[in-house]
Protein backbone atom coordinates (compact mmCIF):
# COMPACT_ATOMS: atom_id res chain seq x y z
CA UNK A 1 0.00 0.00 0.00
CA UNK A 2 1.34 3.43 -0.89
CA UNK A 3 1.90 5.56 2.37
CA UNK A 4 1.60 8.72 3.36
CA UNK A 5 4.53 10.70 5.06
CA UNK A 6 4.48 14.12 6.35
CA UNK A 7 7.89 15.37 7.54
CA UNK A 8 8.29 18.81 8.99
CA UNK A 9 10.96 20.90 8.09
CA UNK A 10 11.29 19.74 4.96
CA UNK A 11 12.17 22.26 2.33
CA UNK A 12 15.65 21.77 2.39
CA UNK A 13 18.55 19.69 4.37
CA UNK A 14 18.21 16.49 5.49
CA UNK A 15 14.03 16.43 5.51
CA UNK A 16 13.93 17.66 1.79
CA UNK A 17 16.02 14.38 1.15
CA UNK A 18 13.78 12.35 2.94
CA UNK A 19 10.93 13.96 1.20
CA UNK A 20 12.71 12.85 -2.48
CA UNK A 21 14.10 9.02 -1.26
CA UNK A 22 10.41 8.60 0.19
CA UNK A 23 9.09 9.85 -3.74
CA UNK A 24 11.11 7.82 -5.48
CA UNK A 25 10.02 4.80 -3.72
CA UNK A 26 6.41 5.24 -4.32
CA UNK A 27 5.21 7.50 -1.17
CA UNK A 28 3.08 10.44 -0.92
CA UNK A 29 4.85 13.30 1.03
CA UNK A 30 3.72 16.49 2.64
CA UNK A 31 7.06 18.73 3.30
CA UNK A 32 6.71 21.85 5.38
CA UNK A 33 8.53 24.66 6.74
CA UNK A 34 8.15 27.48 8.46
CA UNK A 35 8.61 30.11 5.13
CA UNK A 36 6.20 30.25 2.30
CA UNK A 37 9.08 31.59 0.50
CA UNK A 38 11.01 28.36 0.85
CA UNK A 39 8.04 25.80 0.86
CA UNK A 40 6.83 26.88 -1.90
CA UNK A 41 9.50 26.50 -4.39
CA UNK A 42 10.75 22.76 -3.10
CA UNK A 43 6.50 21.71 -3.85
CA UNK A 44 6.49 22.88 -7.10
CA UNK A 45 9.67 21.24 -7.70
CA UNK A 46 9.11 18.15 -6.61
CA UNK A 47 5.84 18.61 -7.86
CA UNK A 48 7.71 18.49 -11.12
CA UNK A 49 9.49 15.76 -10.79
CA UNK A 50 7.12 13.30 -8.78
CA UNK A 51 3.57 14.75 -9.98
CA UNK A 52 1.28 16.95 -8.32
CA UNK A 53 -1.00 13.77 -7.02
CA UNK A 54 2.36 12.60 -5.22
CA UNK A 55 3.16 15.90 -3.20
CA UNK A 56 2.22 18.68 -1.26
CA UNK A 57 3.83 21.61 0.71
CA UNK A 58 1.95 24.00 3.49
CA UNK A 59 3.67 26.77 5.79
CA UNK A 60 4.36 25.23 9.24
CA UNK A 61 5.71 26.80 12.35
CA UNK A 62 6.28 24.21 14.16
CA UNK A 63 6.25 26.14 17.29
CA UNK A 64 2.82 26.61 16.73
CA UNK A 65 0.14 24.34 17.63
CA UNK A 66 -2.25 25.98 15.40
CA UNK A 67 -0.14 25.75 12.00
CA UNK A 68 0.59 21.74 13.37
CA UNK A 69 -2.76 21.00 13.27
CA UNK A 70 -3.23 22.63 9.64
CA UNK A 71 -0.82 20.48 9.01
CA UNK A 72 -2.20 17.63 9.63
CA UNK A 73 -5.59 18.64 7.90
CA UNK A 74 -3.87 19.66 5.22
CA UNK A 75 -2.21 15.85 4.61
CA UNK A 76 -5.53 14.18 5.42
CA UNK A 77 -7.43 16.48 3.15
CA UNK A 78 -4.96 16.48 0.37
CA UNK A 79 -4.05 12.57 1.06
CA UNK A 80 -6.73 10.68 2.92
CA UNK A 81 -4.37 9.25 5.83
CA UNK A 82 -1.16 9.88 7.30
CA UNK A 83 1.12 6.64 7.95
CA UNK A 84 4.43 7.80 9.07
CA UNK A 85 4.86 11.45 11.09
CA UNK A 86 9.02 12.91 11.27
CA UNK A 87 9.12 15.47 13.53
CA UNK A 88 12.78 16.86 11.60
CA UNK A 89 12.45 20.69 11.89
CA UNK A 90 15.21 21.63 14.17
CA UNK A 91 17.55 25.04 14.47
CA UNK A 92 21.22 25.21 15.55
CA UNK A 93 23.07 27.98 16.54
CA UNK A 94 26.88 29.78 16.29
CA UNK A 95 29.29 27.86 18.02
CA UNK A 96 29.45 30.14 21.08
CA UNK A 97 29.26 29.55 24.93
CA UNK A 98 25.81 29.65 26.18
CA UNK A 99 26.40 33.26 27.92
CA UNK A 100 27.49 35.00 24.26
CA UNK A 101 24.07 33.55 22.53
CA UNK A 102 21.51 36.30 22.76
CA UNK A 103 17.99 35.44 24.40
CA UNK A 104 16.75 35.36 21.01
CA UNK A 105 18.43 32.56 20.09
CA UNK A 106 18.55 30.54 23.28
CA UNK A 107 13.94 30.83 23.06
CA UNK A 108 14.23 30.03 18.73
CA UNK A 109 16.19 26.78 19.20
CA UNK A 110 14.48 25.42 22.22
CA UNK A 111 10.91 26.73 21.16
CA UNK A 112 11.89 25.18 17.62
CA UNK A 113 14.35 22.12 18.91
CA UNK A 114 12.05 20.97 21.58
CA UNK A 115 8.65 22.61 22.14
CA UNK A 116 8.71 21.86 18.19
CA UNK A 117 8.84 18.44 18.88
CA UNK A 118 6.92 18.45 21.50
CA UNK A 119 3.76 19.48 19.54
CA UNK A 120 4.42 17.84 16.40
CA UNK A 121 4.16 14.70 18.70
CA UNK A 122 1.13 15.66 20.49
CA UNK A 123 -0.95 16.23 17.10
CA UNK A 124 0.72 12.91 15.10
CA UNK A 125 -0.02 10.86 18.04
CA UNK A 126 -3.36 11.93 18.60
CA UNK A 127 -4.44 10.99 15.00
CA UNK A 128 -2.37 7.66 14.48
CA UNK A 129 -3.98 5.93 17.70
CA UNK A 130 -7.06 7.10 16.76
CA UNK A 131 -6.11 5.80 12.99
CA UNK A 132 -5.00 2.41 14.48
CA UNK A 133 -1.90 2.36 13.31
CA UNK A 134 1.03 4.65 11.92
CA UNK A 135 5.04 5.57 12.50
CA UNK A 136 6.08 8.78 14.55
CA UNK A 137 9.98 9.60 14.24
CA UNK A 138 11.90 12.00 16.37
CA UNK A 139 15.18 13.59 14.35
CA UNK A 140 17.97 13.29 17.12
CA UNK A 141 21.43 14.49 17.20
CA UNK A 142 24.39 16.18 18.77
CA UNK A 143 23.84 15.70 22.79
CA UNK A 144 21.12 13.01 22.07
CA UNK A 145 23.80 10.52 23.26
CA UNK A 146 25.26 12.57 26.13
CA UNK A 147 28.14 13.67 24.19
CA UNK A 148 29.19 17.35 25.44
CA UNK A 149 30.67 19.69 22.97
CA UNK A 150 31.87 23.24 23.84
CA UNK A 151 29.87 25.75 22.17
CA UNK A 152 27.12 23.40 21.68
CA UNK A 153 25.49 23.22 25.43
CA UNK A 154 22.28 24.71 24.43
CA UNK A 155 21.82 22.42 21.00
CA UNK A 156 22.55 19.81 22.86
CA UNK A 157 20.49 19.68 25.53
CA UNK A 158 17.34 20.27 23.43
CA UNK A 159 18.18 17.33 21.77
CA UNK A 160 19.43 15.48 24.43
CA UNK A 161 15.83 16.30 26.11
CA UNK A 162 14.32 14.70 22.73
CA UNK A 163 15.96 11.21 23.95
CA UNK A 164 14.21 11.28 26.74
CA UNK A 165 10.74 12.40 25.18
CA UNK A 166 11.00 9.68 22.54
CA UNK A 167 11.55 6.95 24.99
CA UNK A 168 9.00 8.55 26.85
CA UNK A 169 6.34 7.89 24.03
CA UNK A 170 7.61 4.75 22.94
CA UNK A 171 6.55 3.50 26.67
CA UNK A 172 3.07 5.37 26.34
CA UNK A 173 2.33 3.87 23.22
CA UNK A 174 2.82 0.22 24.24
CA UNK A 175 -1.01 -0.08 24.42
CA UNK A 176 -1.45 0.58 21.23
CA UNK A 177 -0.94 -0.37 17.77
CA UNK A 178 1.56 3.02 17.22
CA UNK A 179 5.43 3.07 16.62
CA UNK A 180 7.37 5.65 18.25
CA UNK A 181 11.47 5.81 16.80
CA UNK A 182 14.16 7.70 16.70
CA UNK A 183 16.58 8.61 13.58
CA UNK A 184 20.08 9.58 13.56
CA UNK A 185 21.49 10.79 10.27
CA UNK A 186 24.81 11.28 11.61
CA UNK A 187 27.14 13.95 10.17
CA UNK A 188 25.38 15.04 7.28
CA UNK A 189 26.51 18.38 4.94
CA UNK A 190 23.75 20.93 5.42
CA UNK A 191 23.76 24.71 6.37
CA UNK A 192 22.64 23.24 9.99
CA UNK A 193 26.37 21.36 9.80
CA UNK A 194 28.56 24.03 8.52
CA UNK A 195 26.79 27.58 8.85
CA UNK A 196 27.49 27.70 13.06
CA UNK A 197 31.43 28.11 12.80
CA UNK A 198 33.69 31.28 12.55
CA UNK A 199 35.13 29.71 9.46
CA UNK A 200 38.34 31.52 10.24
CA UNK A 201 38.76 29.91 14.00
CA UNK A 202 41.29 27.65 14.75
CA UNK A 203 38.06 25.57 16.03
CA UNK A 204 36.69 25.67 12.61
CA UNK A 205 39.98 24.15 11.08
CA UNK A 206 40.15 20.75 13.32
CA UNK A 207 36.12 20.85 13.09
CA UNK A 208 36.56 20.72 9.22
CA UNK A 209 38.97 17.75 9.28
CA UNK A 210 36.70 15.90 11.42
CA UNK A 211 33.65 17.13 9.04
CA UNK A 212 35.74 15.50 5.98
CA UNK A 213 36.47 12.01 8.11
CA UNK A 214 32.63 11.68 9.56
CA UNK A 215 30.41 13.60 7.14
CA UNK A 216 28.41 12.22 4.35
CA UNK A 217 26.09 14.35 1.53
CA UNK A 218 22.04 14.40 1.90
CA UNK A 219 21.60 12.15 -0.87
CA UNK A 220 24.08 9.22 0.42
CA UNK A 221 22.54 8.95 4.15
CA UNK A 222 18.59 9.91 3.01
CA UNK A 223 17.82 6.95 0.79
CA UNK A 224 19.44 4.39 3.75
CA UNK A 225 17.32 6.21 6.16
CA UNK A 226 14.11 5.90 4.33
CA UNK A 227 14.73 1.61 3.35
CA UNK A 228 15.31 1.55 7.36
CA UNK A 229 11.87 3.26 8.10
CA UNK A 230 10.08 1.50 5.35
CA UNK A 231 10.79 -1.93 6.93
CA UNK A 232 10.57 -1.11 10.20
CA UNK A 233 7.84 -3.29 12.27
CA UNK A 234 9.11 -2.38 15.78
CA UNK A 235 8.07 -0.11 18.47
CA UNK A 236 11.25 1.86 19.80
CA UNK A 237 13.80 1.48 16.93
CA UNK A 238 16.53 3.34 16.66
CA UNK A 239 17.99 4.04 13.20
CA UNK A 240 20.93 5.51 13.19
CA UNK A 241 23.27 6.18 10.19
CA UNK A 242 26.72 6.88 11.69
CA UNK A 243 27.60 4.04 14.28
CA UNK A 244 30.29 3.83 16.80
CA UNK A 245 31.63 1.10 14.31
CA UNK A 246 31.31 2.92 11.47
CA UNK A 247 33.07 6.13 13.12
CA UNK A 248 35.79 3.96 14.18
CA UNK A 249 36.66 2.86 10.76
CA UNK A 250 36.22 6.28 9.05
CA UNK A 251 39.05 7.22 11.37
CA UNK A 252 41.24 3.91 11.08
CA UNK A 253 41.04 4.46 7.54
CA UNK A 254 41.55 8.25 7.09
CA UNK A 255 45.82 8.42 7.21
CA UNK A 256 44.75 6.30 3.62
CA UNK A 257 42.30 8.18 1.96
CA UNK A 258 41.08 11.82 1.44
CA UNK A 259 37.41 12.36 1.96
CA UNK A 260 36.21 16.19 0.84
CA UNK A 261 32.91 17.13 2.12
CA UNK A 262 33.08 20.33 2.50
CA UNK A 263 34.46 22.58 -0.56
Amino acid sequence: MMKTIVITGSSRGIGRGLAEAFLKRGCRVCISSRSAASVGPATELLQGTFGSTSVTGVVADVTQYADLLALREHALSTFGRIDIWINNAGLSHPARPLWQLDAATLEAVADTNLKGTLLGSRVALEYLVAQGHGQLYNLLGLGSNGMKVPGFALYGSTKYALKYLTDGLIREVKSTPVRVGSISPGMVVTDLLTGDYDKTSAAWAKTRKIVNILADKVETVSPWLVDQILNDHTNGSHIAWLTKGKIVSRFALAPFRTRHMLE
